[in-house]
């Protein structure tokens, strides 16, 4: 060791505080790791490149190894070095020449400058991970840094949207904020510029009332990307739980993604956070040691029962972390609490969120993460959505999260894009889907929110290329047009990509209407993607994951005129939700009739089911009968098929029609239909009635 180190007063500290936390004299440092020899924290000086003091924490409880340093506040630069038998075999990879990340840093700073020091293992070796790297990493790995948690701190009396009035709009900081000249230069790309008003009024503008933002906790860029000159743009690859990713830092720093957030609370907009938790950017047995691994990776990631050199890879990326065991399972409800109390985040969006509910045994809706959450008194309040799948043995679990659980429904997705594609006999459970899929979610006292309804999500097309794009094309991602979904369910209409022919582009605009219209009238929680209010196009890249570039971000000058036509349409459609409560219904018991017409206006029978795909559906609530403003009775008309059709309205005796909005001309609104008289619907088009 240098000499030159310098020496630090060391107190005991305390054991239960994890993490490094200043108390305005000193601060306590505490690390989790049951099966550590000793460990050394390493402190840095400003510039993180030298390294001024190493001191072993003297005291071990619980499993926690613990000091005091007084004296050390905010802004000290550290990491940790952990001592441990070098084992694979047996699950264990410690190695003290690696510097760690502690998993509670409330800040992490500085990229991976990629080398071999950042395995546990001589990648020369022929014994590969079995082998030992006595390579040091400090000098190319990243530094938390100790924070403040009490500064600028304000209680938070945003009391969020409830559920069935959410409206989720999912977005990724860099992308909405990069190309927007509505915004200052310096700050796109930022927490702060999300949070600038030209950004939130935008949002605003819209109707939204939910902005769930992609991965913003730490993560590196792959070293595998990095060598092709391309980013992890999404940031699925996370590395810290509960520090915020600095590359989208802005001026004011940690600030900015407060501020972001009180800027939207201010706008009675809620702040939801995409997060990863089913595993980290150290991947498999040949990954690199950044942090969990070295520190105790037996506890912390889940290995084969029968061989613990290699890991269960249930998430498809190496790893799969182990939420089975306490102190991991504490770690991931205390990230929750720090993101949801200390920077006032209104919910979370769980990536493979099946993951978290897997038990040794497999998935266990009443495992340890979800009872966890479920009695937690702060957790339990905020919107909880779940991704419900994994590549696990059960892993799909649509309709299996526990109560108090949303979860996003790709059953809806595909039966939707099924649907307008006019596909075969695909009637039946498009209508489920349409009215919050109750075959679904209609148990244990679920809502029809539970079903997070989306057509297009940031993996796969957006909703400009579902209907330009037959095939990904994925090209820039360097993987030779292998990666990304091959099912989109997508269609062209006679020409790969953007086109000049008016036909074409027509039929394409009306589409985007249905989609959406679709959308918004469907029972549940919708969730738009962003710039699919004005026809963002990826140019046909349905996994833009490792583009962080125009592929990805949004465009927002030079638009034709239909973009700002459909922008139009898209806050036309979310204000007539918000307005009828037909639209957005709360309970499966609320008192709705609803009726199933066929196109001569008679009962939708059994038989007629399976006869052709054009549909009509009446919603009725007797309660709502005489509310200013409020339709007791609607009717909705769906044509997807590729030919003009006449729908006869049925003759209930309750009187005359007004068109309130067809999907073939946007201007259209007002006419009168009599019962039993026809109305006349164009090819691949939907109309909304109410009862005059």
């Amino acid at each position: 060791m240098d000499m030159t180190l310098k020496l630090h007063p060391v107190e005991a500290g305390q054991w239960h505080k994890l993490g490094a936390h200043y108390d305005g004299e000193g601060t306590n440092f505490a690390l989790f790791s049951a099966h550590a020899e000793r460990v050394e924290l390493c402190l840095f000086d400003d510039t993180g490149t030298i390294e001024t003091a190493r001191i072993e924490l003297p005291e071990f409880t619980n499993e926690v190894w613990h000091a005091y340093l007084p004296g050390i506040g905010p802004g000290q630069l550290y990491g940790y070095r952990v001592h441990g038998p070098y084992d694979p075999a047996n699950g264990h990879r410690f190695n003290p020449n690696k510097l760690l990340l502690d998993p509670y840093a409330r800040e992490i700073l500085g990229d991976f400058q990629w080398s071999n020091a950042h395995f546990g293992y001589d990648l020369d070796s022929e014994e590969k991970d079995l082998s030992f790297n006595d390579l040091d990493s400090a000098p190319v790995t990243p530094k938390c840094r100790v924070v403040d948690t009490a500064i600028n701190r304000q209680t938070n009396r945003f009391k969020g949207t409830a559920w069935p009035d959410a409206i989720v709009y999912e977005t990724h900081v860099k992308g909405f904020t990069k190309l927007n000249p509505a915004i200052p230069e310096d700050l796109r790309g930022t927490f702060e510029g999300l949070g600038h008003k030209a950004a939130v009024d935008y949002v605003k503008s819209l109707g939204i009332t939910s902005i769930e933002l992609l991965p913003v906790h730490a993560f590196p860029d792959d070293s595998h990307l990095v060598d092709k000159g391309l980013k992890n743009y999404w940031g699925y690859n996370s590395i810290g739980f509960f520090a915020p990713a600095s590359r989208y830092y802005g001026p004011k720093g940690l600030t900015g993604f407060r501020d972001m957030v009180r800027a939207f609370h201010d706008a009675g907009i809620e702040v939801i956070l995409d997060v990863v938790y089913n595993h980290t950017a150290e991947g498999n047995e040949l990954g690199p040691t950044l942090s969990l691994k070295g520190i105790d990776n037996f506890s912390y990631y889940r290995t084969l029962p029968d061989n613990h050199r290699y890991y269960i890879n249930d998430t498809g990326t190496g790893n799969t972390v182990n939420t089975s065991h306490p102190r991991v399972l504490q770690m991931v409800m205390d990230s929750l609490r720090y993101w949801a109390e200390e920077m006032d985040v209104d919910g979370f969006r769980f990536d493979l969120g099946t993951i978290l509910g897997r038990e040794p045994e497999g998935f266990d809706q009443r495992g340890g993460f979800f009872d966890a959450v479920t009695q937690d008194p702060v957790l339990s309040k905020v919107k909880l959505i779940g991704e419900p799948w994994d590549i696990g043995p059960g892993g799909y679990q649509v309709g299996g999260f526990p109560p108090g659980w949303a979860e996003w429904n790709d059953k809806y997705r595909d039966s939707t894009r099924d649907y307008w594609l006019n596909g075969d006999n695909c009637a039946p459970d498009f209508a489920a889907r349409l009215l919050g899929s109750g075959d679904i979610y209609d148990q244990r006292g679920r809502r029809p929110w539970a079903s997070v309804n989306f057509i297009t999500a940031h993996d796969g097309f957006t909703l400009n290329d579902l209907v330009s794009y037959d095939q990904k094309h994925n090209d820039a991602n360097g993987e030779d047009n292998n990666d990304g979904h091959n099912d989109n369910r997508s269609h062209n209409y006679g020409h790969e990509g953007p086109t000049d022919d008016e036909g074409i582009n027509a039929l394409r605009e009306r589409q985007k209407r249905n989609f959406l219209a679709t959308l918004f009238f469907s029972h549940g929680t919708p969730m738009l993607l962003a710039g699919d209010e004005f026809g963002r196009s990826q140019m046909g890249n349905n996994n833009g994951y490792c583009q962080d570039s125009e592929i990805s971000w949004l465009h927002w000058e030079n638009l034709p005129a239909t973009c700002e036509d459909l922008r139009a349409f898209t806050t036309r459609l979310i204000t007539l939700r918000r307005d009828q409560p037909l639209l957005r219904r709360s309970s499966w018991r609320d008192g709705t009739i609803i009726d199933w017409y066929n196109l001569h206006g008679g009962a939708q029978r059994p038989e007629h089911w399976l006869d052709g795909n054009p549909l009509a559906l009446k919603l009725r609530r007797e309660d709502l009968e005489g509310t200013d403003g409020v339709w007791p009775e609607v009717m909705l008309m769906f044509n997807p098929v590729d030919e003009d059709i006449d729908f006869v309205m049925p003759k209930t005796g309750s009187g005359d029609w007004i068109l309130e909005l067809t999907t073939s001309d946007v201007e259209r609104a007002g006419d009168t239909v009599s019962e039993a008289a026809p109305f006349h619907m164009q090819a691949r088009s939907l109309a909304l009635f109410r009862r005059r």
